[in-house]
């Protein structure tokens, strides 16, 4: 029986694994799919730039086109004539009796734009600023995600001391069944002690349960964040920030690394481009087309029916319906833009002055929290002797038992509240969060 129960446990410590917060995070950043599609975005908007890039080089292509017309003045064949084709060209019994005519003209085209209002030149450039955006956005993505893993993991650190403190007071409601069932046995208390110390002791077995199932939740979020199926356990807490930084350098902080706000600023700037290329309308624009082609009434590539076309064309827009409304609209949302910039900077100056206040307060309960717990167990001892010695009765003591279990759980959670409060003031700042 002991070899069965030995080799059902040894696979389990093969695939068991306590991790570290380190180790989650370089996980999460390596397995994350819904991260590696938003790292995608940096690559579409490439595929912009070089789109906008493109256009410098024109556009080449081979067409043909086929006809099929009995209209004898639909010149057919030949190279183009300089004079004009009429009714007189033809005898009255072509026009009376005209024979469908097919027609091939197979033509290579090269179309370039040789200057477009600058317009070419401030997409490129818009372009360019939204790689960059793109890129802003994706680090505040990933350090969000970091955040995410650290909550996740530090709520499963908490499980997981919540599971040992009942743990330990199922050690201390069990020696009260067995207190009671002796002292029972010698006559000194009723039998309503003993069933009120089980009952105590049934009641810790059911939170038992709900922690066990709670650290279950929480550890099968972590898997997910981390795509690793593996971990049953976790270290000890992480806090990744001092509540002792000063306010001011957190603000500059914050103002110089958060990708939102560059993110924010590469938008402003790209809106500033968007208004000089809506400019553009006021200047001219040109190009050049140049065609070989042959035309004939069969297939074919015979010289003699060949043909070359060199064109030039220049535009002016002397009315250009709605082109200065648009310029005007883009001329506003530049200024917006703007504002929402400047509003964004004192939004986050205020974030962190909060974020960092609530961190503050956060660990200051603890110190608190952990000299009421340590009081509350000096008190259960005390009151254990004493009902040992029939100075209190069981439900006194029971009580004494409840208060500790209320001041360990209170403990386990400012230290969990400071490690999110952390989190989220160093989210607030911007800093990368990276494994150490």
């Amino acid at each position: 029986m002991r070899k069965k129960l030995l080799l059902g446990i040894t696979p389990l410590m093969m695939f068991a694994s306590t991790i570290s917060f380190d180790e989650a995070l370089q996980k999460t950043f390596l397995n994350n799919n819904e991260l590696k599609a938003k790292k995608l975005n940096i690559e579409i908007a490439k595929q912009d730039l070089l789109k906008a890039k493109s256009y410098d080089y024109g556009r080449l292509f081979l067409s043909l086109d086929v006809t099929n017309t009995d209209n004898p003045l639909y010149v057919f064949g030949n190279k183009l004539e300089s004079r004009e084709v009429t009714q007189m060209d033809f005898a009255p019994s072509d026009l009376n009796n005209p024979d469908a005519r097919m027609n091939f003209k197979t033509k290579l085209v090269y179309e370039v734009p040789l200057f477009t209002g600058y317009k070419i030149k401030f997409a490129k450039e818009i372009s360019k600023l939204q790689i960059k955006a793109k890129e802003f956005k994706f680090n505040r993505d990933k350090n969000r995600l970091a955040i995410e893993v650290l909550k996740a993991y530090n709520g499963v650190v908490a499980a997981k001391y919540f599971i040992k403190a009942l743990e330990s007071a199922k050690q201390t409601t069990t020696s009260f069944v067995n207190i009671t069932k002796n002292l029972y046995s010698q006559g000194m208390v009723v039998k309503s002690d003993v069933l009120s110390a089980e009952a105590k002791d049934s009641e810790i077995d059911a939170k038992l349960i709900e922690a066990k199932n709670r650290f279950n939740l929480a550890l099968a979020y972590l898997r997910f964040l981390t795509g690793d199926n593996e971990i049953t356990d976790v270290k000890d807490f992480k806090i990744i920030i001092s509540p002792n930084s000063s306010l001011s350098e957190l603000q500059n902080e914050a103002l110089k690394n958060r990708n939102d706000i560059k993110w924010m600023n590469e938008n402003v700037k790209t809106m500033k481009k968007k208004v000089k290329m809506d400019e553009s309308i006021k200047y001219p624009t040109a190009g050049v087309h140049l065609e070989y082609a042959f035309n004939d009434e069969e297939l074919s590539l015979d010289t003699k029916k060949d043909y070359y076309l060199i064109a030039a064309n220049i535009t002016y827009n002397f009315i250009n319906a709605g082109a200065k409304e648009e310029l005007e609209k883009s001329k506003i949302k530049s200024n917006q833009t703007a504002l929402y910039f400047k509003h964004m900077k004192n939004g986050i100056k205020m974030d962190v002055e909060q974020k960092l206040l609530n961190l503050q307060a956060k660990t200051s309960i603890i110190n608190v929290k952990l000299k009421n717990r340590n009081l509350a167990h000096s008190v259960l001892n005390q009151y254990k002797e004493m009902y040992k010695n029939g100075l209190i009765n069981i439900t006194i003591l029971l009580m004494k038992q409840t208060e500790v279990e209320k001041a360990d759980a209170e403990l386990i959670k400012a230290k969990y509240d400071q490690a999110i409060a952390a989190a989220e003031l160093k989210l607030a700042i911007g800093s990368k969060i990276k494994q150490n």
